[in-house]
């Protein structure tokens, strides 16, 4: 059913006008409220209390499905976290987290502000469920009856949002995390409200690393070291998880040494693949091809895109700064990526600097003789490469961080990996 035919039942049901009940039905599905819970708080909203749906059922945390419209359930708040979001030019404060019972756990969005606190068990009817996703999320809304529970649950997740980066994934809210600020910079970019001033960088801690921003720029970030940063959120971005660092992020000084974790995660280049994207890995393959666009480019000045014959798709006509690149295929037999090396690493396969390059091609008059160069030096062998993996409708890239030469037996890796093909 359209919400036009929504609004005209409620309003013939109501007896109110149909262009107000339209208009306030279209506001509350826009903030994600699940259609059913959005007429049901209309119906109170204009008088009819009792009309409509029945109430909904209670359920267990492990039965909400998303095609559930309203539920309600009794759970503990794990997590309780404040963001700020932009809806219909306004900005408007939620609260997000997760909530728990004796059968498993749920993300949920509050609308309203009900206090909730971490620890916490509630017992929230007519809360709407939405999918986000694949995964069931409860709304929590103005029709929604929130109440605070004098037993509590007894519940096998912690309660807290505690967690080292290694574990974070894509919609993870409300974490805290102990990290070292390895790498900061000020950037000013084009925010919603105009020119803002942000911090990004790289978090480590004893598990690994993770990009972040921080989008109210912190003394205690940029200052480096190390920091304990409660109430943040996690993005995709770039096909890999982001911390995000809000105003309404809490960032304290600690006085303990983190010693970041120095090793990487190493997988075949089809579970790499798999994962859709992952921040910091290994790969082991074999230099197919070096595809066109490699060797000798140019860059557009204002944005740092590659151009082709002086044309900056975003800036037009542009002097072009000469760079170094190279983008190859890898391949290891679980499937391929292409690999991206900038120019202190191309240098390092070329075997000399961008003078030598310009002077190279020069002589050759075609500058393609800097990428021939290239081919002859990588292509066919094996190499070890670490970096950050992206995947995304153009294929998977990974930017490299390190690429050197296999000391791997190449005889010895293809008896191990037939050895496992054919157990």
């Amino acid at each position: 059913m359209e919400l036009d035919d929504h609004a005209e039942d409620l309003a013939s049901d109501l007896g109110v006008d149909k262009e107000e009940v339209k208009s306030d039905l279209q506001n509350l599905v826009e903030y994600s409220v699940p259609i059913d819970e959005a007429k049901g708080s209309l119906r109170r909203k204009y008088g009819d209390g009792g009309g409509g749906s029945a109430a909904p059922s209670s359920k267990e945390i492990a039965e909400i499905t998303p095609e559930d419209g309203s539920v309600t359930v009794t759970g503990v708040v794990l997590t309780a976290g404040k963001r700020s979001i932009r809806y219909q030019g306004s900005d408007h404060v939620i609260v997000e987290g997760r909530l728990a019972d004796e059968s498993g756990t749920i993300d949920y969005t509050a609308w309203e502000d009900f206090g909730l606190t971490p620890g916490d068990t509630i017992t929230a009817g007519n809360a709407g469920v939405r999918e986000w996703d694949g995964e069931p999320e409860l709304n929590l809304g103005e029709s929604t009856s929130l109440s605070l529970e004098e037993d509590s649950l007894e519940i096998a997740a912690e309660i807290g949002g505690d967690a080292e980066l290694a574990d974070l994934q894509t919609g993870d809210r409300a974490v805290n995390v102990e990290v070292d600020v390895i790498e900061c910079e000020r950037r000013t970019i084009d925010g919603r409200d105009g020119e803002t001033e942000i911090l990004s960088g790289v978090f480590g801690d004893e598990s690994g690393r993770l990009p972040f921003t921080n989008w109210d720029p912190a003394p205690a970030i940029e200052d480096g070291g190390p920091v304990r940063i409660e109430n943040a959120y996690v993005q995709e971005f770039r096909g890999v998880p982001e911390v995000n660092v809000s105003e309404f992020s809490t960032v304290t000084p600690i006085d303990r040494e983190i010693e970041v974790g120095a090793d990487t995660t190493t997988m075949d280049v089809g579970e790499a693949v798999g994962t859709g994207g992952i921040y910091d890995v290994e790969l082991v393959g074999n230099v197919l091809a070096v595809r066109d666009g490699s060797g000798l480019i140019q860059r557009c000045p204002e944005c740092y895109r590659v151009i082709q014959k002086g044309q900056c798709r975003t800036h037009g006509d542009v002097d072009g700064i000469d760079d170094l690149r190279v983008k190859a295929i890898l391949d290891d037999g679980t499937g391929a990526l292409t690999v991206v090396l900038d120019d202190e690493l191309t240098e390092q396969v070329y075997g000399g600097t961008l003078e030598d390059a310009l002077e190279q091609a020069r002589e050759a008059m075609d500058q393609e003789v800097v990428a021939d160069t290239i081919r002859e030096q990588i292509v066919g062998r094996e190499f070890r490469v670490r970096g950050h993996l992206s995947v995304d409708e153009y294929g998977a890239n990974l930017d490299a961080e390190q690429f050197e030469e296999s000391a791997e037996d190449p005889e010895a890796r293809a008896t191990a990996f037939l050895e496992e093909v054919n157990a």
